[in-house]
């Protein structure tokens, strides 16, 4: 099947089950009736759901610390147009992270930032999102067992292996990173694995896999070294003012629960929008947290109005946003990026 075709047939089967888990599963494992959300969800005000939208934004504006810090010269105004571009075509994408990541390259190139530098700021930013959507089921579940709340048997197995396999990749990138020695040998191990992969689709290429993973590590440090609290500022800012915008929705449709289980609840929902079956998570997302919440005592129809408000403005409304950042990008200055070797020639700023 040519690729196009099943991109499309990816993207149609995505779709179809997060509107099947939406429409039919969010209610169905709520116990709840759409009837029932809605009315719910009325009784929030108008200019209530405004600010909620603000707050919305001041997430996405301190996220842009993780992007200026990971690149040299892109300025926070840019770095927002990234941010609205590649969050919209991961929302209406199954699998969208890979085709957000393609449109954050040509949008740094076309403001004469350097392959390399593209590049590298790329993968730290995902390295640093993956650390992120790790740490918080991590930080989740230790908030509750301090705070002696107990969890079903399943949620708890499924929560200690997902804590597990968090640390162990934590702790992989950690040694990469912290030792030359683990790099070299998780290179030589990576080069055994997928070398002979890589070699068949790229015979003329002259680098091992391993000589790729020492020249990450290096590249990796040396943004790590000019701007880690930059970044993870940036990352902290974003999912706190995220997580403020979750208690205040779920208190506005009245779910009264105490912080440490919406916390729980919201670090659940967050690691689950990186499910790339359907777009941004979208529906997988929704049931889960529900689920959750409604297991934890909070009403069954005020719980899925909250989050399906919440998902409204975190992630419907970032399509439109997003429609925006590319309008912006489009009459931006662009300025022809650098020869390889060559120091870039940073554009205006935004």
């Amino acid at each position: 099947m040519p690729t196009h075709r099943r991109q499309l047939v990816q993207f149609g089967l995505g779709l179809g089950l997060a509107v099947v888990l939406l429409v039919w599963g969010l209610p169905y494992f709520a116990k709840t009736s759409w009837g029932d959300i809605w009315d719910v969800i009325r009784t929030v005000p108008p200019l209530h759901v405004v600010g909620f939208q603000v707050l919305m934004l001041l997430g996405l504006y301190c996220y842009t610390f993780t992007f200026t810090g990971s690149l040299r010269g892109l300025t926070h105004g840019k770095a927002l147009i990234i941010n609205l571009c590649g969050s919209s075509v991961s929302n209406l994408l199954p699998g969208g992270g890979a085709v957000g990541l393609a449109a954050t390259y040509a949008m740094c190139r076309s403001w004469g930032f350097s392959r390399r530098a593209t590049s590298t700021s790329a993968i730290v930013t995902g390295v640093w999102n993956v650390l992120a959507r790790i740490a918080l089921p991590v930080v989740a579940i230790l908030v509750l067992v301090i705070g002696g709340v107990t969890l079903p048997k399943a949620l708890t197995d499924l929560a200690v292996a997902g804590s597990l396999t968090g640390l162990g990749v934590i702790a992989v990138i950690a040694g990469m990173l912290a030792s030359e020695r683990v790099a070299q040998r998780l290179g030589g191990l990576l080069d055994r694995l997928i070398g002979p992969l890589v070699r068949r689709r790229r015979p003329d290429s002259t680098m091992s896999v391993e000589d790729l993973v020492r020249d990450l590590r290096g590249r990796i440090i040396d943004v790590v070294r000019w701007r880690w609290w930059s970044m993870t500022l940036g990352m902290v800012g974003f999912f706190g003012a995220y997580y403020v915008l979750f208690v205040l929705v779920m208190r506005e449709t009245g779910v009264m629960l105490p912080l440490n289980l919406l916390f729980a609840a919201y670090a659940i929902g967050r690691l689950l929008t990186a499910v790339g079956i359907t777009p941004g998570g979208v529906g997988v997302t929704e049931v889960a947290t529900t689920t959750v919440l409604v297991g934890w005592g909070a009403g069954n129809a005020e719980a899925t109005a909250g989050v399906v408000l919440f998902s409204i403005i975190t992630h419907l409304m970032e399509v439109p946003l997003g429609g925006l950042g590319w309008l912006l990008w489009s009459v931006s200055a662009k300025t022809e990026p650098p020869a390889e070797g060559e120091e870039p020639v940073f554009a205006g700023h935004a």
